[in-house]
């Protein structure tokens, strides 16, 4: 979209698949692309600390449609987790590994529920894609973690082959 003043306008959305750190990895260099961030969706509170609070670890990424869209988002989406696994993702298990897109823009839901939909698996699929609630920012020890800490990749659900795709691209 783009704004009045003519700019482009990114769009974000919110992707849980699991274990955030690698979602994150992933995401940073899929094409369209224009920034992520590690957080939490959908828990009840506002803060890291306290109790497990409902949450999904999730990564905000921000995208200029021009580049990509939701529809090739999930796309990506669907080469790091396994679709049919309900709140867990390789060795990371509980509800807060659960998969989902969440975002604040009804379109974005749609065209994620017309990508699930369009699936011949659709029925077995356990992703969840509902409204963004509320969002959390990770604490800066969780951001871009394994660009930080390449050796924390052997812990991460996500093939290196399939986590690097896009790097050298």
């Amino acid at each position: 979209m783009i704004n009045r003043r003519g700019k482009i306008k990114m769009e974000t959305v919110y992707i849980a698949g699991g274990c955030l750190w690698g979602v994150q990895h992933f995401f940073d260099t899929v094409p369209g692309v224009q920034m992520t961030e590690a957080g939490r969706a959908n828990g009840t509170t506002s803060s890291l600390d306290g109790p497990y609070d409902g949450y999904a670890e999730c990564v905000k990424v921000v995208y200029d449609e021009k580049n990509t869209s939701i529809s090739e988002l999930m796309a990506h989406l669907f080469e790091i987790i396994d679709p049919y696994s309900l709140n867990k993702q390789g060795v990371d298990v509980g509800k807060k590994y659960r998969t989902g897109l969440y975002s604040t823009d009804p379109r974005h839901l749609e065209e994620a529920r017309a990508f699930i939909n369009g699936r011949e698996d659709r029925d077995k699929i356990m992703l969840e894609v509902l409204p963004l609630t509320n969002y959390v920012r990770s604490a800066e020890e969780h951001q871009h973690h394994l660009e930080r800490h390449p050796e924390d990749c052997s812990y991460c659900h996500i093939p290196d082959a399939v986590l690097n795709r896009y790097r050298n691209q």
